[in-house]
This record gives C-alpha cells, structure tokens and sequence, in this order.
C-alpha cells in the first residue's frame, strides 16, 4: 500500500483529473487544490480529500501543502488568445507562491510540473529535442507565460534543491477535454473548418493517459530531478488524418483547403479587427490557428523513452474517439483506455 500524499492542482481538468484517478489506483493518499466553486464533474467519483483554495491567494496554500510528499502541477490559465498578462498571474506569479509554500511545507520529495512543447521556437519542427532553447518572447501569451514559468521551476530545482522535474506534453486529448474539441466540434457545425495548406503536417498530439502514464514514471524514477521531457504519442498524425477522422464522425464532408499563403496573409487583419473590437474570445484566424493547423510539430521523445521507459501505448485513433465519445455527450463516467482496449497493430 503506497502511504504517500500527493497533491494535485488542477485536478478538476481533463488532466489534473486522470492524475487523481490514476494515484487513487496506486494506491496514493490524495488531496487536490481547488476553487470552492469549482465543476467537480470529473473526480465526483474518487476518493479524494478537496481542499479549498485559489493559486492566486498565497494565504490558501500552506493548508494544501501540508504533509504532501508528490506533487503534480496541472493548473494552468490557458488559450490562444489575449495579451500574456491576462495569462502570467495564474501561470507565473501563482507558480511562484506554490513553489515556495511547497519548500516551505519541508516534506516534497518530488514535484512535477506540466509545461507544454509550445514554449519552443514557433516554427516547424523535425525532431526537436530538450537541448533547444525555449522562446522567452513567445508569440502568445500563453506561450510566452508557459517558457517564464519554467525559467521559475529551473530557479527553485537550482537555487533552492527543489526537486522537480518539467514535462512538456503537445497537444492533450481524451475524455474531458473541455476547449480546443467542442471549440473544433461547434466550427464544424458551423461549416467553418479547413484545411490550412496541404493537410500533412503533422500535429503533437498525445492522448491524455500516456501523459498521465510519463507523469508517474517521472515521480517513481529515482534520476528524473531537475530533468526535462517531452512527452508526446508513439504516433503523429497528420491534419489530415485528425480533421477527417473528426468530420467522418460527426457525418460531415471532409473539410476544403485554404492555401496557407492566404491563411497567413488574413492572420494580421483577423487579428487586428478582433482587438480593436475587444474580443474577449478567439477569432477563426489568429496565428496559433496557423500553429496548430499548419506547422509541422515533430517534438523528439527519445529521452523520456530512454531514461523513464517511457512507453506511449495508446493510439490517436481510439484516444480521439474517446474524447470525441466524451465531447458529444456518447461518454457519461470518464475513463482511460489500456492498451488491451484497441485493436493490435
């Protein structure tokens, strides 16, 4: 029986949640840090202590943080959209405050921190790997806020012994995933989806359970501290197969193509025209579109394979259609997918 207690923030997300099912599973005492208004949908069923706080008001976190021995950070302010301010109070400033209550508590012997593969370069990428710099200038603020708040955890993990390790995940799916497949599933009610340039690219996609898989080889193993990963699926697939799969489930008729010569040409007037009108919420075009739909993002994760036996066992095709399952209402309980539950190779 494993006595260990271990935090998650973030817990009543997509992520955060599978987190807390999976440590319930091992056998962890866990306490997850939310909003007293929080949507406890997705851990109603687990046997979890909840303790009621907010990233943002220090005073809340030393009751949290005490007697924890793992923590998993999930919590994040996300989007593709609005100026980095709007994202550092939750994905820097808060971070810090957590961190320090965290050595302050004096009994965490491991932490993990989620970061994302975006605080790397915008750009294509063939392979990249963990030696790339970051982009500390980011070209959103969400972005740009993920890269400072990794310069804070490496600050902690040198100056302070802190013992964290960074994940950088892409592009998470699976059931309970709450913006990025009903933002897509609406549009392609809508008739707006395209194809933005050739549709074979591909995307750094990786389904939520071999993510929560990485998350605990990476508090089990004893050399990952103040060790980088990126984390991603076995499989990359390419727009094409991600925008047909979703318009052949839904019964829609595969989505056009747009030169992304054009796409990126309209990207500063959508952009333009969306803050001068003080759109709180995406527009259509925004230069994450282009990242998201066009860029090639090949992230390498030989490293995680070869330090943490890191195994991504779950394809993008049952993966996606669970999230999809879960997105139009078809999954009510969420669950993870084991690899006994696809179709073999």
């Amino acid at each position: 029986m494993n006595d260990s207690r271990l935090l998650v923030t973030g817990a009543t997300g997509m992520l955060g949640s599978f987190v807390a099912r999976r440590a319930v599973e091992l056998g962890y005492k866990v306490r997850v840090l939310g909003r007293a208004n929080s949507d406890r949908t997705l851990i109603q069923d687990l046997d979890v202590e909840y303790v009621v706080g907010d990233l943002t008001q220090p005073e809340s976190l030393p009751k949290a943080l005490e007697g924890v021995d793992v923590g998993v950070h999930c919590a994040v302010q996300s989007g593709d959209w609005g100026p980095a301010e709007k994202y550092r109070a939750a994905n820097v400033v808060a971070l810090e405050h957590l961190l320090t209550a965290a050595e302050r508590a004096g009994s965490i012997r491991r932490w993990i921190h989620v970061s994302t593969l975006g605080v790397y370069p915008k750009g294509h990428h063939h392979g990249t790997d963990e030696t790339a710099p970051i982009d500390l200038g980011g070209f959103d603020g969400y972005t740009q806020t993920k890269a400072e708040a990794e310069v804070v955890v490496r600050r902690h993990i040198d100056e302070y012994d802190f013992p964290a390790v960074i994940l950088r995940p892409g592009f998470i799916y699976g059931p309970g995933e709450r913006h990025v497949i009903p933002r897509l599933l609406k549009r392609f009610e809508q008739g707006l989806v395209k194809f933005i340039g050739d549709g074979q690219k591909v995307l750094n996609n990786v389904y939520v359970g071999n993510f929560v898989d990485a998350v605990f080889l990476a508090l089990e193993h004893p050399d990952a501290v103040g060790e980088i990963y990126n984390i991603r699926d076995e499989r990359l697939v390419t727009r094409d197969e991600y925008l047909t799969m979703v318009a052949e489930y839904l019964g829609k008729p595969h989505p056009r193509h747009v030169p992304l010569w054009l796409a990126q040409a309209l990207v500063p007037v959508v952009e333009g025209v969306a803050k001068l009108r003080g759109r709180q919420d995406p527009p259509l075009l925004t230069r994450a579109t282009i990242k998201f739909m066009a860029m090639n993002l090949n992230f390498s994760i030989a490293k995680a394979k070869a330090e943490l036996g890191y195994r991504p066992a779950i394809d993008f095709q049952p993966g996606m259609r669970d999230a999809l399952d879960w997105a139009t209402g078809k999954m009510t309980t969420p669950r993870l997918l084991r690899p006994a539950d696809q179709p073999s190779a």
